[in-house]
């Protein structure tokens, strides 16, 4: 007698109803399993999240190397020809720029003041810093070839001195230097920095024009990946020091406090991802011994089956089933509570969350997985039985 596939599935059915206790608590050892998988995959996602959160929310990742004072006049001041220098050195670089730090200086327009940040810097700076464009242009080469008085505001300063008229082609003056606004980008502002009042941009080539100073205060790298910045910063260090013998140069980057979390959240995840393995084992154990012990409780029936003309691999076929059965009750079971209270307290800490297909899919594959290999042994050991004895006993 062979059994329909629609048979064989409604006989299992039964046959898992006609022990609620053993089906159960094979679904709690797969539930418990699967959760631990689950949870963990959510809190690498959430993780993930997090740190491509903080990166959007500030400048982009970039090194900056500035000479240290040695005391008395002993004091390096960079040159454009730097930045040439670099970028020919560092091939992780995707771009290179200087600029030159002057302090807050009043600004003007008509009757209203404020005292931005004034920093004199290259056309490269908003592909170094990642800030955007919001209104009118950047600098162009021409600019700095015509040594022209022109100036880029942030969108503080746009507020505090334009307020609701458009600040593009509107004339500003910072100690009596009229500067035409040509542009505004919108700046992505660390909440720890202590100037409210913005900034103002002017060309490298109009401040040294305009001061004599042809220097640079610092130089900036941008890396074209975030796993390259720390190799990079130890690199640019290293050929500032030797461009400049017997100086010695402090360099930082702007993610460092991001990828210490970000290397603290892979060592949780990896913790979690072996404590979610071991749940994932143990409940395998309980299923397998759940399943040695149907076997040997449902020996006379496998017998009487055997008798009427069932084959082996149906018996296989259908303990297999059970199990399967079983563990996806219990996957589908722990990844809806799991993203429940998943959702549930990234609502609550205000954490980046959204369900993940994959991670779903994931969890899933391990229930099944699970499942379908504790399973294997008692099928397999159930099918083999002898009919005849399986009848005496």
């Amino acid at each position: 007698m062979s059994l329909a596939p629609g048979d064989l599935l409604m006989l299992t059915w039964r046959s898992l109803r006609g022990n609620p206790v053993r089906s159960l608590l094979t679904t709690l050892g797969t539930l418990m399993g699967v959760a631990a998988v689950s949870a963990t995959l959510n809190v690498g996602d959430i993780s993930r999240a997090v740190i491509a959160r903080r990166l959007t929310d500030q400048e982009a990742p970039q090194v900056t190397a500035i000479p240290e004072w040695m005391g008395g006049n002993d004091w390096v001041s960079l040159q454009q020809s730097d930045i040439a220098y670099l970028q020919q050195r560092l091939p992780q670089a995707a771009v290179v720029s200087g600029l030159k730090w002057d302090g807050p200086r009043e600004a003007l327009f008509r009757d209203r003041r404020a005292r931005p940040s004034f920093v004199a810097v290259d056309t490269d700076y908003l592909r170094s810093s990642g800030n955007r464009l919001q209104a009118g242009r950047f600098f162009t080469s021409a600019d700095l070839a015509a040594y022209r008085p022109v100036a880029v505001i942030d969108q503080m300063l746009a507020a505090s001195l334009f307020q609701d008229t458009p600040a593009v082609g509107e004339q500003v003056y910072v100690n009596r230097q009229p500067f035409t606004i040509v542009g505004v980008i919108h700046r992505k502002v660390n909440p720890e920095s202590t100037n409210r009042d913005g900034l103002l941009l002017v060309s490298l080539s109009f401040y040294s024009a305009l001061t004599g100073d042809r220097g640079m205060d610092a130089v900036r790298v941008r890396p074209k990946q975030l796993d390259q910045i720390k190799p990079l910063e130890d690199q640019m260090k290293t050929l500032m020091q030797q461009r400049y013998g017997g100086h010695r140069f402090y360099t930082w980057n702007n993610v460092e406090e991001i990828l210490q979390q970000q290397d603290l959240l892979k060592l949780t995840s990896r913790a979690l991802a072996a404590v979610g393995a071991i749940s994932l084992l143990v409940g395998g154990v309980g299923i397998a011994n759940i399943m040695i012990a149907a076997v040997t409780e449902r020996t006379s029936e496998i017998g009487i089956r055997r008798a009427i003309g069932a084959t082996q691999q149906e018996i296989l076929v259908q303990f297999v089933l059970e199990a399967v059965l079983l563990s996806s009750m219990g996957g589908l079971v722990a990844i809806a509570s799991v993203h429940g209270l998943t959702l549930l307290v990234a609502q609550q800490f205000d954490l980046p969350y959204q369900f993940n297909p994959r991670t779903a899919t994931v969890a899933m594959s391990s229930a099944l997985l699970v499942g379908i290999g504790a399973s294997l042994f008692p099928a397999l050991r159930a099918s083999r039985l002898d009919p005849v004895t399986a009848l005496r006993e």
